[in-house]
């Protein structure tokens, strides 16, 4: 037996809580993410619409594990603030994804059925709903005030545009509480002689507010943001949406919600036929734009000589308003 006395290496821990040092060359050990900004969030309901709302329920990751992932590296290392910045630009400018779904994030969400209809078609995540066969239904629903009565959109089928004359919107928010307090009415009626609650529920109007957990990684978020966001999605998502992007992920990781804002919110993407377009107004050659968009079959005309519409040609337009250029045609 050696008269040396045995390391703490060997010995072990000597108290509760010690480690042993790592060997030499070994990775150091890593620590949890945690965000300061978004641990203040935790379990908070925030108000969505006049009864919904988001709740942060638990998080995995930050901006620097997306860093770490990328660079497939132990721990912080040397990088700096600046650097780490750079290079999740780097990614969000290039769809590099993959490192964004190290981080993940878990929602507990009080939304209308008919937006609920809408969220759910993002099948990128992983859902429990409420379930109203086991449950007696949440007794609230999403009730429209008389000033956001919306218009169907002329152009668009599925969109809305403007309001109704106040005087009608008062009207109808009326209607639909007396169409709401009834439906309770008719399920509560329902369920006091004993019909099954599954049964029960079927007139319950699409209105009504069910809650879910939601878990998605970053790179699937974005995606549901980047749709959900946009002013072409109903207004009502839009607000959901809204909350979670600018009280959320701002918080949470907020040099991917630069980038993302950056890169595919207030981005312009331009299409091959676009670019060439773009280029020839640029160079002050307005007939060569004309003859592109004419061999595309984006200038037709009516018989009285006016501009048929054009989908792609009316956001390429558009695109040109947004830079400062008047279309050549």
């Amino acid at each position: 037996m050696s008269d040396q006395p045995t390391s703490q290496a060997a010995q072990g821990p000597t108290e509760l809580g010690d480690e042993a040092p790592a060997p030499q060359g070994a990775p150091e050990r890593l620590l949890r993410p945690s965000v300061p900004a978004l641990d203040a969030l935790l379990g908070r309901a925030l108000p969505v619409l006049d009864d919904g709302f988001v709740r942060v329920v638990d998080y995995m990751g930050d901006d620097g594990s997306i860093v770490q992932a990328a660079r497939v590296s132990y721990g912080a290392g040397t990088k700096q603030v600046h650097e780490d910045r750079g290079l999740i630009r780097y990614l969000m400018r290039h769809r590099h994804t993959t490192p964004l779904e190290m981080c993940e994030l878990k929602l507990h969400l009080r939304v209308p059925m008919d937006c609920w209809r809408q969220w759910i078609r993002h099948r990128t995540a992983s859902v429990n709903e409420y379930s109203t066969r086991y449950s007696v239904a949440i007794d609230a629903a999403q009730r429209t005030a008389p000033g956001e009565w919306r218009l169907q959109a002329k152009s668009n089928r599925q969109g809305s545009a403007g309001a109704v004359d106040p005087g009608l919107g008062e009207r109808l928010s009326q209607a639909e509480a007396a169409l709401l307090r009834q439906a309770r009415e008719v399920y509560e009626e329902r369920l006091s002689h004993g019909v099954a609650r599954e049964q029960a529920r079927k007139d319950l109007p699409l209105s009504t507010y069910t809650e879910a957990y939601w878990k998605v990684d970053l790179h699937n978020l974005l995606h549901f943001l980047a749709l959900r966001m946009d002013a072409h999605a109903q207004q009502e998502i839009r607000d959901y949406a809204r909350v979670i992007g600018e009280e959320v992920v701002a918080r949470w990781v907020p040099h991917v919600w630069e980038a993302f804002l950056d890169y595919r919110v207030e981005a312009t993407a331009l299409s091959r036929l676009e670019r060439l377009i773009l280029g020839a107004v640029a160079r002050g050659e307005p007939e060569r734009a004309r003859a592109l968009a004419d061999e595309a079959g984006w200038l037709g005309r009516t018989s009285a000589g006016k501009l048929k519409a054009h989908r792609e040609r009316s956001e390429l337009e558009a695109k040109l308003a947004d830079l400062g250029l008047a279309a050549p045609w």
